[in-house]
């Protein structure tokens, strides 16, 4: 552990390093400021194994896409011209110019409020579990984890695709550690605690932001969250390339119970050409991690998960009301739970192609978050999830 001396120290200069110097500094209405910092200056290239990097602006290669005008149903015609537009609300008053990207800035209040931030580098960060690979070492915080996920694991793959319903789930006013975040995920290693995995998707954390707001998060790690890995641009690892794109920022609108539906797509991927895992939202390409951060994914993942996770600060995550997704059991359906659709893994071919019967669901307490499998003709692979957490049938 460190002293108290050592936290404080490390605590400024997290504080200071937030702040590189920035080009432009855009204030957000939630209150956010956006620093836009030169490209060259980003926290990822504090990482020794970064340090002489040269900087890939955009991907050699992008994936074959499987579908084309004449095999998508008139459901994904109308979808691909009407999208729904989901905005980073400090974009309403800026942008950051060519050759910076954007940064939020860490306060001094997320600092004291992440309290756990100097145990580990990832904090308390709600990470997919895998049922399969047993947990190995104690955890070193009181939080407890509570999922529902699909994965797939049979073959090697090189990404994965997916839409995600958008929402802004309630966070247990008595759990200071709580959150809940739905995402995708790309992993390999032989054991939990050599688990290499990166990703990216949705998050509300009010202990890491201090807000309820539905945010844009990523995180990787190399050895199973011990040591490893973050949130973000929070720690060196993650070369960010878009000067549009905030990790961290929150979004605008989110889904409300019987009524407007909105998504987000989250796309990553291998480039065959280059050694890097690249990361597009939205259909824009935000930056990418090097493979040298990683040893079981220098060349393909060995599994693809797509789901939620809630987290518990208190250790009783059964008596816990935080939400995943809507907040909903599955079972409720379109408009009321949360879902991923359109799932799709890129195969050793570099073509996204559908999991089809390949895909397990797994939820640890069902009673409290459940998930439920489906496939049709316009959403392809999907599945409905999540749930409220703390109920009369939840143990």
């Amino acid at each position: 552990m460190m002293s108290m001396a050592s936290q404080k120290l490390e605590g400024k200069r997290i504080l200071s390093e937030s702040r590189r110097n920035p080009v432009k500094s855009i204030k957000s209405p939630d209150g956010d400021i956006i620093d836009c910092i030169h490209i060259a200056h980003q926290p990822a290239f504090d990482h020794l194994l970064l340090k002489n990097h040269t900087i890939q602006m955009a991907p050699n290669y992008h994936p074959e896409i499987l579908l084309d005008k004449s095999k998508m149903s008139n459901f994904e015609l109308q979808r691909k011209h009407h999208t729904r537009p989901i905005a980073q609300l400090w974009q309403l008053n800026g942008k950051c110019p060519k050759g910076t990207i954007p940064i939020r800035r860490t306060k001094k209040g997320d600092f004291l409020r992440a309290r756990s931030i100097l145990r580990l580098p990832t904090g308390r960060l709600p990470r997919f579990r895998f049922p399969w690979r047993p947990r190995t070492a104690p955890v070193k915080n009181s939080a407890t984890y509570e999922y529902a996920y699909a994965f797939v694991q049979s073959k090697e793959y090189l990404g994965t695709k997916a839409t995600i319903n958008l929402w802004q789930p309630q966070i247990d006013d008595e759990d200071q550690g709580g959150s809940s975040l739905s995402g995708v995920g790309v992993v390999g290693g032989p054991s939990t605690r050599e688990l290499n995995s990166i990703e990216a998707g949705w998050i509300v954390n009010p202990e890491r932001f201090g807000d309820n707001r539905t945010r844009l998060y990523t995180c990787w790690t190399s050895d199973g969250y011990r040591s490893t890995g973050c949130y973000n641009l929070f720690c060196s690892g993650f070369v960010q390339t878009s000067n549009e794109i905030a990790l961290g920022a929150s979004l605008s609108p989110t889904s409300v119970y019987n009524g407007s539906q909105y998504n987000i797509s989250i796309f990553i991927w291998k480039d065959p050409n280059q050694t890097l895992w690249w990361l597009q939202y939205q259909n824009k390409t935000i930056g990418y991690w090097p493979t040298s951060l990683f040893k079981y994914l220098v060349h393909n993942a060995s599994a693809i998960i797509w789901g939620g996770v809630v987290s518990n600060g208190k250790g009783d995550g059964l008596n816990s009301t935080t939400q995943m997704g809507s907040g909903h059991f599955p079972e409720e359906g379109y408009q009321r739970a949360s879902y991923f659709r359109n799932l799709q893994i890129l195969n050793g071919s570099n073509t996204l192609v559908t999991p089809d019967d390949m895909i397990t669901t797994v939820a640890n307490q069902p009673n409290c978050y459940g998930i439920l499998l489906g496939n049709n003709t316009d959403w392809g692979d999907y599945f409905y999830y999540g749930g409220p957490g703390k109920n009369p049938k939840c143990p």
